[in-house]
């Protein structure tokens, strides 16, 4: 079993007890990991606690030069980091490189430049406006994109000048230990990182309450986000939040339809659909509707269901028994609230593995759970619309607003219905994903931002200073 890492060193766990991590494609047992306890959380806020007075006055060029060498070793293990995550997770092996691995070696970079280029001081009137490091932080991090987002609270936090305790998911935990590795040989000071790994209820809750932790940044559910910030409410920490969303992507008539349709398939079901900010809900013209179908029919059967190590796979593995179950309960419900299945379904694709076929529903209708739940899963649903105005209202009737897409004829006019969405971030035309871009959402889709300048900013307390 492996150990964590606190303090600058590999220490077992007070409980003793480990927690087995699975292959979700194969259902084998595959490595084992400390099931974290109260008590190492109290050793680790400690070590952390202990750390940051030397780490917050570390020079700011100095944080970014330990920062760029672990990113510039994540990028050359990147193969390994890849193998891993489709391993533990189950991500096809060419996106677990390109987007699992290879995106937080540019995420973490960036932020061992920003850690000295970006202003920390400036003058308002008589007043000097300082902004310094908040503390300890606690991030709690989830299985979907298990590298991705523990670079994206502990690159930042690190850059400020703060000391961090992980908890990765219990679900998909080994690539936080390949970047505990990499911080360790990097230099990284003893207790400005350390890795609890453990579930929610037990160690995820001892962080957010704990009363020497001065911020938690957590990414999950919004059931389990609300009880986070109700944990830290009650030593009045600061909180950051990414949570679920329903993300609506409006095709507008004067769209190219078949790329418009092609573009928002292929997203929806990008990490067989356990992705937080995917277009789940295609919304398409009345006029235009019997054609998007057909299109978004066309392209789900080129989605190739199978082994994560397969060149010609598209679509791995559910993370897990229990997300395979959820989303098949979704699809269940779908056509029992009367939506028309017309991909896909319940049948299982192999007969090991937490597989699920991508799903697509025609004859959705605002209000069905289908519509206005988070699946996660390679689930579509497309809904028609007749007018820009009921478009809008459509993408914007769920307590979600994560992120979203507008096609449309020209830049212009997307831009202008993507102005009236109640989201953090909208692709115009299909607009790439920028890492340097703020992250986040309205809504129960969270609170704060992640990435970039403002993703920094997250972790900077402010003083004024009146001379």
């Amino acid at each position: 079993m492996r150990q964590l890492y606190i303090g600058g060193s590999w220490t077992a766990s007070a409980s003793g007890e480990p927690i087995e991590v699975v292959n979700p494609a194969t259902e084998e047992i595959i490595d084992r990991v400390p099931a974290g306890s109260p008590d190492d959380v109290e050793t680790a806020v400690r070590a952390a606690r202990q750390a940051f007075p030397a780490w917050s006055e570390t020079a700011a060029a100095e944080r970014g030069k330990i920062l760029g060498e672990a990113a510039e070793l994540l990028r050359q293990r990147s193969d390994e980091i890849a193998k891993t995550i489709a391993t533990d997770m189950g991500s096809p092996l060419g996106f677990a490189l390109k987007v699992q691995a290879l995106m937080p070696a540019t995420v973490l970079s960036s932020y061992a430049q920003l850690a000295e280029s970006h202003p920390r001081e400036s003058r308002v009137g008589n007043s000097l406006v300082v902004k310094e490091p908040i503390g300890v932080v606690a991030a709690i991090t989830p299985w979907n994109y298990p590298l991705h987002q523990i670079v994206c609270k502990v690159g930042p936090a690190l850059a400020a000048g703060c000391t961090v305790v992980l908890k990765p998911s219990e679900i998909a935990p080994l690539a936080a230990y390949a970047l505990a590795e990499i911080f360790h040989e990097v230099g990284l000071p003893p207790g400005a990182f350390n890795l609890v790994s453990g579930r929610g209820p037990v160690v995820g809750e001892a962080m957010a309450a704990h009363p020497e932790v001065d911020m938690v940044s957590f990414t999950g559910s919004t059931a389990a986000g609300r009880r986070v910030a109700s944990l830290a409410a009650e030593s009045v920490k600061r909180v950051a939040l990414e949570l679920g969303g329903k993300s609506a992507n409006i095709i507008l008539p004067d769209a190219d339809l078949a790329t418009a349709v092609k573009v928002g398939v292929a997203n929806c079901f990008v990490n067989a659909g356990q992705t937080c900010s995917a277009w789940t809900r295609m919304i398409v013209h009345r006029d235009q509707y019997d054609a998007a179908v057909r299109l978004a029919v066309e392209a789900t059967g080129k989605y190739t269901v199978g082994d994560p190590f397969d060149e010609s796979t598209r679509i791995g593995p559910l993370v897990s028994a229990v997300q395979r179950d959820r989303v098949i309960r979704y699809i269940n419900r779908g056509q029992e609230e009367g939506a028309r299945l017309v991909a896909g379904g319940t049948d299982r694709p192999h007969e090991r593995g937490y597989y699920v076929e991508p799903t697509v529903f025609a004859g959705v209708e605002p209000g069905m759970a289908i519509e206005q739940e988070e699946i996660f899963g390679p689930v579509l649903s497309m809904i028609p619309y007749t007018s820009e105005d009921m478009a809008v209202q459509i993408a914007n009737g769920t307590r979600y607003g994560l992120a979203g897409a507008v096609w449309a004829g020209t830049e212009e006019h997307a831009v202008a219905v993507a102005r009236r969405l109640r989201t953090g971030q909208v692709a115009i035309n299909g607009g790439k994903f920028n890492p340097r871009a703020p992250f986040g959402g309205y809504k129960q889709s969270g609170v704060g931002r992640e990435l970039g300048e403002h993703g920094l900013e997250e972790y900077l307390e402010i003083k004024s200073l009146q001379l």
